[in-house]
């Protein structure tokens, strides 16, 4: 047995072989202890944060993969549909990413105002339609890349080229956490899979390891959080209390190392998240009328998946997770539009098989958060790579990707909803008016976090990086 600690002397009820066989008992998970004390945190994020009162405490970030179609959901042009058929002015012969594109081509379904705001919305999204009176539109988006990989990234860290961090990592790095047990930054794939280009969609970049999303799903919940049944509760505490008198008396033998304490901490939030992440996500605990509102239930397999999903970021954000990445659709695949909104061909049939996966769970996501009160300090934003184009591909019944006009919004904290802003041209090809960057997007969602995206930094190869780049202006307009 061992007689005490070698540093305190404090009696050690536990054997010298129990101990060294099982130590990594409430250790598990440790890859996946991604935070830190917030005051450790936030120490090297650009001065004191946030920079000033902040609207929003976290953010949900919903993900649709594929370049879905501004003007087949958002985007309402009313020219496209009486000049479908004819060629695109200006248009002759224009060469875009899989090619020649044909005649312009009205969307497949009908446009209706919605709300007192009476924005006009495809009726492929009945139940999205409900919620445009808290929206802020921005309907003139650009993006530097037309190729779906480099898009996703580039519209998750403002680079189209890997080993830049996400956004949500510049937020852990920033503001750090609002609780003691679960992840900061959380990303939750579809059930299809990976979105293009994978991890790096989430991933830290150089900033530290602990600020990349910790990846989890109502299908694919954290591993190894489970008490091995060899291990009895008893067992298991008592190793948890040798290893922290062991860690704090280390601690106190060297005071000026931060990078200790902060390992310390990962540590000791692994043995929290044991019980704190097996809670958040049972879902079994929600009542049966929740279930229905989401529709965890369907007949759908997806549209069943993707709405535990959103029940379960419901739940994640309301637990005090910072920053929620939800993804709908995953990469793309050897038939175009089959995993994603990626519709080069028959984009009728395409997105009447993911609209539907999408739109009941996600509206019922957004009014669940209105109802608990949680929007007064949750932003929401909508995004996807690129948008498509207001033509047919040649030979086809599809769009070809349009990285020139896209749609975004905003809902929640701090956004004025019911209106739009930007346009695209008359057809949607191009943006025209009051033209945004992905830049400018990140810029608003940290002005709304309070911080200053000029001022969050982090010295790197000699240079001070940021998310925005060098670039970026708020956009006032979708602010309340």
């Amino acid at each position: 047995m061992l007689s005490g600690h070698p540093m305190t002397g404090a009696p050690l009820e536990l054997a010298r072989r129990q101990f060294l066989g099982r130590m990594t008992t409430g250790l598990t998970g440790v890859a996946l202890a991604r935070l830190l004390r917030g005051d450790l945190l936030a120490a090297a994020g650009g001065g004191a944060l946030p920079h000033f009162p902040a609207k929003a405490k976290r953010v949900l970030q919903i993900f649709c993969p594929g370049g879905a179609s501004h003007v087949d959901l958002w985007d309402h042009k009313p020219l496209l549909e009486k000049y479908h058929g004819t060629p695109l002015p200006g248009g002759d012969a224009e060469v875009t990413f899989q090619g020649k594109n044909g005649n312009l081509m009205r969307s497949p379904w009908d446009f209706a105002p919605a709300g007192r705001s009476g924005k006009m919305i495809s009726t492929l999204l009945p139940q999205m339609a409900r919620h445009v009176d808290d929206m802020a539109f921005v309907h003139s988006m650009t993006s530097r890349t037309n190729t779906h990989g480099p898009g996703c990234i580039a519209m998750n860290t403002c680079f189209a080229r890997e080993g830049f961090p996400s956004a949500g990592a510049w937020i852990s790095h920033g503001l750090g956490t609002l609780n003691e047990n679960l992840p900061t930054f959380v990303a939750l794939q579809d059930i299809r899979g990976e979105p293009p280009n994978g991890k790096a969609n989430w991933g830290n970049g150089f900033l530290p390891a602990q600020h990349q999303a910790v990846v989890l799903a109502a299908h694919q919940p954290l591993r190894n959080l489970a008490r091995p049944e060899t291990v009895s509760a008893a067992e298991e505490e008592a190793t948890r209390a040798f290893l922290a008198r062991a860690n704090a008396g280390h601690a106190e033998a060297h005071p000026g190392n931060s990078e200790l304490r902060a390992r310390i901490a990962a540590y000791e939030l692994a043995a929290r998240m044991q019980l704190a992440a097996p809670e958040v996500s049972d879902l079994s605990r929600e009542p049966a009328h929740v279930h229905a509102l989401y529709g965890t239930n369907d007949a759908n397999a997806l549209k069943a998946s993707y709405a535990r999903n959103c029940l379960l970021t419901r739940r994640l954000l309301e637990k005090g997770v910072r920053y929620v990445s939800l993804y709908c659709a995953s990469r793309a695949s050897a038939v175009d539009g089959l995993l994603n909104w990626d519709a080069h061909k028959t984009l009728k049939a395409d997105y009447e098989r993911h609209a539907p996966i999408f739109d009941q769970p996600t509206a019922a996501l957004l009014a669940d958060l209105k109802q608990r009160g949680l929007l007064a300090d949750t932003l929401v934003i909508w995004c996807s790579e690129f948008g498509r184009m207001p033509t047919h591909q040649e030979g086809t019944a599809g769009r070809d990707h349009n990285p020139d006009a896209f749609t975004t919004w905003f809902m929640g904290a701090g956004v004025k909803g019911g209106v739009s802003h930007g346009a695209t041209d008359d057809f949607g090809r191009r943006s025209v008016q009051d033209v945004a960057t992905v830049y400018d997007f990140y810029a608003t969602v940290l002005h709304l976090l309070g911080v200053d995206h000029e001022r969050l930094t982090y010295y790197h190869n000699g240079s001070n990086r940021r998310l925005t780049d060098v670039h970026g202006h708020v956009l006032k307009g979708v602010l309340s």
